[in-house]
C-alpha cells in the first residue's frame, strides 16, 4: 500500500485513454490481503474518473456495488457514462474493468453549489481532540497486549491515511466507535481530490463496526469478509489532511451480512459526510476432519 500523501495523489492521478475511459494502476501492495484491491481505492479512482468528466459542479453522492474482488497485479480500467448533464446536476455512472469483467459500479451525482436550508445533526458522543488521541505506538504495553495480532498488525501499517482509534482495545456495550483520520501529508488545494480521498478513507475501519460486540474482527480468520456495497454523501466543504472524526456503528447484523453506517465531522464539529456500508460477514466453519482409518 502506497504510505504518503503524495503517493496517495500519484495513484488518483489516473491516466486518460480515451474521452470517458482512464486506466487506474495499483500500489505493489493492497489493504488488507494482498489476493485484492483496497476497496477504497476503487471508491476513489472511480470518483476521479467520473470528476474529470464533469467541469462545473460537484460530487455531492455516490452509490456503488463491489461485484469481484480487484487484481491488485494488473490496472483497473474505468468507464464513465455520461448519463445526464442538467443546469444544476450532473449524473456520471462508472464502471471499474478488469479480465474483461466488470469489477465494481458506481453512480455519481454532481450538483452545482447553491444556498439553501441548513441543519445537521450533532455528535452525540464525547471524543477527546485528536491531540489527545494516542496513535498506535504510543499505546500502553499492557493495551497493545490485549489486542489479536491480525488487529495489531493492520494498525501499525504504514499507510498514506492516518488513524487514530478511540479507545482502542476497551470493552463496548454497543456496536459504536469514533476514528480520528487524516491523509498523512499536506495536499494540493484542489476540491476533487480532497472528495476521492475521503472516499479512499471511508473505506477504512467502517465495517469493524458490525463485529465490536461480538468478540471477532474482519481482520482475523474467522469470518469471511466482503464489502459488498458503499454510500457516501458530501454535505459540506472539508480539508483531507485535516483531522476529521469519523463516527461509526452498526444498527444491523443479521443473515452473515453487517450494515455500518459513519458519520464524518471536522475539527469544528461541522458534518461532513455520510457513509453507509453492508458488507458480507460470514462465520467460517472449521474443517471437518477427516473419516477415522479402520485399523488392520
Amino acid at each position: 500500500m502506497t504510505n504518503s500523501a503524495a503517493e496517495l495523489v500519484a495513484l488518483l492521478d489516473l491516466e486518460q485513454l480515451e474521452d470517458n475511459l482512464f486506466r487506474g494502476d495499483n500500489p505493489p501492495e493492497s489493504w488488507p490481503f494482498r489476493t485484492r484491491v483496497f476497496g477504497g481505492q476503487v471508491l476513489a479512482q472511480a470518483l476521479v474518473a467520473a470528476q474529470r468528466t464533469v467541469e462545473v459542479a460537484g460530487a455531492h453522492s455516490m452509490h456503488a456495488y463491489f461485484l469481484l474482488a480487484g487484481d491488485p497485479r494488473v490496472p483497473i480500467i474505468y468507464d464513465v457514462e455520461r448519463v445526464r448533464d442538467g443546469r444544476s446536476f450532473a449524473t456520471r455512472r462508472t464502471v471499474a474493468i478488469q479480465h474483461g469483467r466488470p469489477i465494481f459500479i458506481m453512480s455519481v451525482s454532481f450538483h452545482r453549489e447553491e444556498p439553501g436550508l441548513e441543519h445537521q445533526l450533532d455528535l452525540d458522543m464525547v471524543v477527546p481532540a485528536p491531540e489527545e488521541v494516542p496513535g498506535i505506538g504510543e499505546l500502553p504495553a499492557e493495551v497493545l497486549a490485549k489486542l489479536p495480532a491480525p488487529v495489531l498488525t493492520y494498525w501499525k501499517r504504514p499507510r498514506p491515511i492516518e488513524l487514530k482509534p478511540v479507545g482502542l482495545g476497551e470493552t463496548v456495550a454497543a456496536p459504536r466507535r469514533a476514528v480520528w483520520f487524516r491523509a498523512n501529508g499536506a495536499l494540493p488545494d484542489e476540491a476533487g481530490l480532497h472528495r476521492a480521498v475521503l472516499a479512499y478513507a471511508s473505506d477504512m475501519t467502517l465495517l469493524e463496526a458490525t463485529t465490536l460486540l461480538h468478540g471477532t474482527s474482519v481482520l482475523g480468520e474467522s469470518l469471511q469478509v466482503a464489502s459488498l456495497d458503499h454510500a457516501l454523501w458530501l454535505h459540506r466543504p472539508f480539508r483531507a489532511d485535516d483531522w476529521l472524526l469519523y463516527a461509526q456503528d452498526s444498527p444491523s447484523a443479521a443473515g452473515a451480512r453487517g450494515l455500518a453506517r459513519g458519520l464524518i465531522y471536522d475539527r469544528a464539529g461541522r458534518l461532513v459526510a455520510s457513509v453507509a456500508q453492508e458488507g458480507l460477514i460470514r462465520p467460517v466453519r472449521p474443517a471437518a476432519p477427516p473419516p477415522a482409518q479402520a485399523s488392520a
